[in-house]
């Protein structure tokens, strides 16, 4: 083993040999000499400094260590993983993002790389009569029965990103995208900017616990802001935040040196001081409050589409909110189901990895709640969470969802390379930063059209699959047609894994004893429950 007196011996003879160079006088020795004492003075530092245990007892060679450790993410994804293995996106995954976006073909020769007999490989039943028609651009109307003004939306469209988090040039270019495409653009937390304006894409305005755009000074919300804002003719729905995938339950700090003058006319927050989005809303504590702040919403918007986005957590706490609905006759227009696997917001890793309901079954819990509680008819569903190829969409469709929401895929599409590095105002294609040397590399007329092309071309491609199926429509989609490998042999559907309510099972008496203890509990006035009431 190398330890520090072989190096400090090694070094010792380095010197020597460079003093006695000297006497040579080339002034390529010189040169020789100066980068010798360079590493004398690297040694005597790593051996005085006590941060780091590694350059004490190695000192000059301990830096090989961090040098390898900064390139690791880099060698580790264009070197050693394979195509199909990467993490959160694999190469293959990525490549066809990029790919569409291009306008390129995405096909790929010689079958596939997936182990289709591996337990968890999931796909789609085809059909020996495949449907001679082929739906192009298919749209779902959002509106339920007290909405004035319902919207049609595309099955697929931009999640959540906010200002302030992109770029100006990242959210340009995907609202440009979104206008060419003509599908939405979320503008995230951040508020409504004049770069979600730039192109005139539709835009569904979400409302976070920071209320930006619509806040008080205090930070409470103000009603008369939000009414202006909902009054955009580009804003088509407005929206809550309970809480999203990649931190649910965990608010978040926006540092004072980021409130800069345009960040801060955006949100409504002063110039320089950091701006707290608290874990909690100050809208509602209960079911209740929640379901008629759904009704404040929809009077102060004029009637446009409104609703709320949650990462699931708890069967029990979601049953509550349905029963304040039918007690209040209070409906949101959509609700979005955003998975834990979902991530363009930085989090803490134990909130990443372990907090959350995966989107499968958080979306499952709320199809089956809603068509349980005989709600379903009058709410649609959304789904983001890893959402990026068309056999994405048809997967979440056949589980409840009538549209979905990408926002890793959206950012590939305007050039994002899965670097990591969105926390630290360093991403080097400058879709995730506020360093003007960065973003102003970012073409927004180029990444613009390969957004427009990376959503027309996956919309094909799911439509293609709903054409191999043997349907015609994306609302004949169901449990039964997805299936998912239970052991090497065998492939169920999502039917036979998963318990299906019937239409107002929950109101008549459910058969199934879980959903019927957790009804009978669930209270539309409180989140709160003895810990033996909770369950996934």
């Amino acid at each position: 083993m190398i330890t520090r007196p072989y190096i400090l011996a090694i070094l010792a003879l380095i010197n020597v040999l460079g003093a006695l160079a000297v006497w040579d006088l080339s002034p390529w020795w010189w040169i020789l000499m100066a980068f010798i004492l360079f590493l004398d003075v690297v040694a005597i530092y790593d051996m005085l400094q006590k941060k780091h245990s590694i350059l004490r007892n190695f000192p000059v060679i301990g830096h090989l260590r961090y040098m390898g450790e900064t390139i690791r993410p880099e060698m580790q994804q264009y070197f050693i993983e394979r195509n199909f293995d990467g993490a959160p996106f694999d190469r293959d995954t990525r490549t066809v993002v990029y790919e569409r976006a291009k306008g390129l073909s995405s096909k790929k020769s010689f079958g596939t790389e997936r182990k289709i007999n591996a337990p968890g490989y999931e796909y789609v039943r085809h059909s020996m009569a495949p449907s001679q028609h082929v739906i192009e651009d298919p749209r779902v109307d959002i509106g339920g029965p007290d909405c004035a003004q319902p919207y049609s939306a595309s099955v697929f469209n931009i999640s959540a990103m906010s200002f302030g988090s992109l770029s100006p040039n990242a959210v340009m270019a995907m609202n440009k995208g979104a206008k060419l495409g003509n599908f939405v653009q979320d503008t995230g937390e951040g508020a409504i900017s004049p770069y979600h304006l730039k192109y005139g894409a539709d835009l569904y305005w979400q409302l976070g616990s920071g209320y930006f755009g619509a806040r008080t000074e205090d930070g409470d919300f103000d009603p008369e802001l939000f009414r202006e804002k909902a009054k955009i003719p580009q804003v088509k729905a407005t929206y809550l935040k309970v809480s999203q995938g990649a931190k649910p339950g965990l608010g978040g700090m926006l540092p004072g040196h980021k409130v800069n003058e345009e960040i801060a006319a955006t949100r409504h927050v002063p110039v320089g001081k950091g701006v707290m989005s608290p874990p909690y809303h100050r809208v509602y504590s209960t079911p209740r409050e929640l379901v008629r702040f759904m009704g404040t919403m929809r009077e102060l918007n004029g009637g446009k589409p409104v609703g709320f986005k949650l990462c699931v957590g708890s069967q029990l706490e979601f049953l509550a909110v349905c029963k304040a609905m039918l007690e209040e006759n209070i409906t949101p227009d959509f609700i979005i189901v955003d998975g834990a696997e979902g991530g363009t917001g930085a989090a803490p890793l134990e909130y990443s990895d372990r907090v959350g309901l995966p989107l499968t079954d958080g979306l499952i819990l709320v199809h089956n709640a809603l068509v349980g509680a005989g709600l379903r008819d009058r709410i649609k569903l959304g789904a983001s969470g890893k959402v990026i190829t068309g056999f994405d969409i048809v997967k979440r469709m056949c589980i409840g969802a009538d549209f979905v929401n990408s926002a890793r895929g959206m950012m590939m599409a305007t050039g994002c390379i899965q670097s990591q590095l969105c926390h630290t105002n360093t991403c080097p294609v400058g879709v995730a930063t506020q360093d003007p040397s960065l973003w102003k590399a970012l073409d927004v007329d180029d990444k613009g059209q390969r957004v427009a092309n990376y959503h027309n071309a996956t919309v094909a491609e799911a439509a293609s699959l709903l054409a191999s199926m043997g349907l015609n429509s994306f609302s004949e989609l169901g449990p039964s047609h997805l299936l998912r490998r239970t052991n090497e042999q065998v492939g169920e559907t999502y039917a036979e894994l998963y318990n299906w309510l019937q239409p107002g099972e929950l109101l008549s008496g459910t058969r199934f004893h879980n959903w019927a203890e957790a009804w009978e509990t669930a209270d539309p006035d409180t989140f709160h429950y003895p810990a033996v009431h909770m369950r996934g």
